[in-house]
């Protein structure tokens, strides 16, 4: 969730943490914080709630130049212990305020060492389970604690984290050692910048790929050291360890808005690209490959039932997976919210295959779900956005979804890039049972590869679309049906505008319109319908037209995606929104887009930030 920037090296601290600051704010806005050493024992701190932008207001006023030095770390923070205010913003220090330690995750035991620390007279400032980690820390420093690692940052840090509970990422400066940086991770994002003479860390390489784009990926509890001239890394026991190396294959301009009003639209028209880099690849001599892949065909023909875990949107394209999958290899197949899937004692064993989708690779929920099918022996295969992170170490197998970085909160790209590699895994699934000849598992991937063009197609009527949201802007409310693969769509619909909008909004299967929600139409309440293909799926596409009908009886606004051509509907579309004819099951890859338009436009129409939804962060990587 947090957002967090190290560096130490020879530019101006504040000037890089800053810039890393505002590439991260997607991952939260509730407050911001800089700590700067100035190389002669000094540790300026400063911090406010809100956005990033009053940070740098107070900045302005108290006078930048009392932050000059060339190590220094920073912290925009998604509230979980406290309110989002300015003395729980990080950094938070220890009381003699020479240690500071910012932190995204959560100190699930902080209760009981705040107690502790209570007890031994130390006063707290905030509310935060943040502040503890900063105390341990300094008296695992001074020596106070009792233990051995006086006078040895590295050591102290080490010796609190092997007591803390949870997922946590901590980035520590001390004062007294103005030139050294110390961060630890448990189960929550942080990587290391490699540049010529400086060294940075963060929760994403966006932070800093301006100025390097070598990377190295830290494992599970695993501490690292930065300084100017390099790096090392132990586990939580002092052992020698090695992260793993990687190259950013994208640059700057992937992470900026390049001339687009705000992230969202420059990503969703990305869509068509991110479609063609997450395909591109996969189909080799006649065959569907996947990333890393470490379970054999026979493990795959051995498979006797799928389970998908997700969260959110991701959780919506796993519901169109299930459609696919099961289709294509007639396996039985399981969408769980992975928040529920371990608490309700699911049935695992070895011939089960769990598919966890995560933009992030972080997501706490999921990498929990991943943890629990492990212990059952189930095998699990990935599908996420980020190179190395912690849902694709723990699987076995990986599939990534190259749509690039996704600044917007509300996940657009990376939700096409997510139904694309749900195809490839249920065209794997196929091709290794072999309930798909050859000749036809090509035929369904290279109707896959057209798919970018389709989107291009329909990223031009998004003008329309958007006059429509304009139009929208002051509804109370938003219905959506939809029905077969339409149905999660209208879920992701309903979603994006809850999201951004913060309207109520409700998704169905149009099905069950009769069985209670036909209850909520009145008057000028906008309905909007993802009607399927009158050819592919004719007795659907009938259906849906009758519930329409019933809709606009009832005086609601009826508002219908639907192929270009089918003229069946339009005496019953109030609006009309037309998307290229494509295969039933790749409709969601077209349908979806206007859908992602309306929401945006909605929301902006609204005086809201399209970007940054409020209460909402990019990762979640707190239960």
């Amino acid at each position: 969730m947090c957002g967090i920037v190290g560096y130490v090296g020879h530019r101006s601290a504040l000037d890089v943490v800053l810039d890393g600051l505002k590439r991260l704010e997607y991952r939260g806005y509730d407050s911001a914080g800089v700590a700067v050493l100035d190389g002669a024992g000094a540790l300026a701190v400063e911090r406010r709630a809100g956005r990033l932008a009053n940070l740098e207001a107070r900045l302005d006023e108290v006078g930048r130049s009392h932050f000059a030095g060339t190590a220094g770390m920073g912290h925009t923070r998604w509230a979980t212990h406290g309110a989002p205010t300015d003395p729980n913003a990080h950094p938070h220090r220890d009381a003699t305020g020479k240690v500071a330690v910012v932190h995204n995750g959560i100190i699930e035991n902080f209760a009981s060492l705040r107690a502790e620390l209570e007890a031994a007279g130390i006063e707290m400032s905030s509310q935060t389970d943040t502040e503890t980690a900063a105390h341990l820390i300094a008296r695992a420093y001074t020596g106070a604690d009792g233990g051995d690692t006086a006078g040895d940052l590295p050591a102290s840090v080490r010796t609190v984290c092997r007591r803390l509970s949870g997922a946590f990422t901590l980035v520590v400066t001390h004062a007294d050692e103005p030139d050294t940086i110390v961060a630890a991770r448990r189960s929550s994002p942080l990587v290391v910048g490699v540049g010529d003479g400086e060294h940075f860390l963060a929760s994403d390489v966006a932070a800093f790929i301006e100025h390097t784009r070598r990377a190295v990926e830290l494992g599970q509890d695993q501490v690292v050291v930065i300084t100017r001239d390099g790096y090392r890394i132990t586990d939580f026991a002092g052992v020698t360890a090695e992260g793993k190396p990687f190259e950013v294959s994208w640059d700057l301009s992937a992470a900026e808005k390049g001339g687009h009003d705000y992230f969202m639209l420059k990503e969703i028209e990305e869509q068509p690209e991110a479609l063609a880099n997450t395909l591109r690849g996969h189909f080799v001599d006649g065959r569907i490959v996947l990333d890393e892949q470490r379970m054999s065909d026979q493990d795959l023909r051995d498979v006797d039932k799928v389970f998908v875990v997700a969260c959110g949107t991701a959780y919506h394209s796993g519901l169109v997976a299930k459609y696919a999958i099961e289709h294509w290899t007639r396996l039985p197949v399981e969408v769980e919210l992975a928040s529920e899937f371990r608490y309700r004692d699911p049935v695992l064993d070895r011939d089960t295959l769990v598919v966890a989708i995560s933009q992030s690779g972080e997501t706490a929920d999921t990498l929990e779900a991943v943890r629990h099918a492990r212990e059952q022996k189930a095998r699990v295969l990935a599908i996420c956005n980020t190179n190395g992170a912690q849902i694709p170490r723990e699987s076995d197998a990986v599939l990534y979804t190259h749509a690039g970085p996704e600044i917007g909160v509300a996940a657009t790209k990376t939700f096409l890039a997510q139904i694309a590699a749900n195809f490839l895994v249920g065209l794997a699934l196929a091709q290794a049972r072999g309930t798909k000849y050859a000749d036809e598992v090509a035929r369904e991937f290279h109707e896959l590869e057209a798919m970018p063009a389709a989107v291009r197609r329909v990223l031009t009527t998004v003008e329309q679309v958007r006059a429509l949201g304009r139009d929208l802007a002051d509804s109370k409310a938003v219905l959506f049906l939809g029905r077969h693969v339409g149905y999660p769509v209208a879920l992701e619909g309903a979603l994006k505008l809850k999201e951004l909008a913060y309207m109520h909004a409700e998704g169905f299967a149009a099905g069950e319109l009769k069985h209670g929600p036909i209850a909520l139409i009145e008057q000028d309440l906008p309905v909007v319908v993802v009607m399927p293909s009158p050819k592919g799926r004719a007795v659907l596409h009938a259906k849906l037209v009758s519930n329409i009908s019933e809709i606009q009886a009832r005086g609601a606004r009826t508002i219908v995606i639907a192929e270009e051509g089918d003229d069946t509907v339009r005496p019953f579309a109030d609006h009309l929104i037309e998307v290229p004819p494509v295969a039933t099951l790749l409709q969601p890859l077209v349908s979806t887009v206007p859908l992602q338009v309306l929401a945006a436009e909605i929301a902006r129409s609204r005086g809201y930030d399209v970007d940054k939804p409020r209460n909402l962060a990019k990762s979640v990587t707190v239960e």
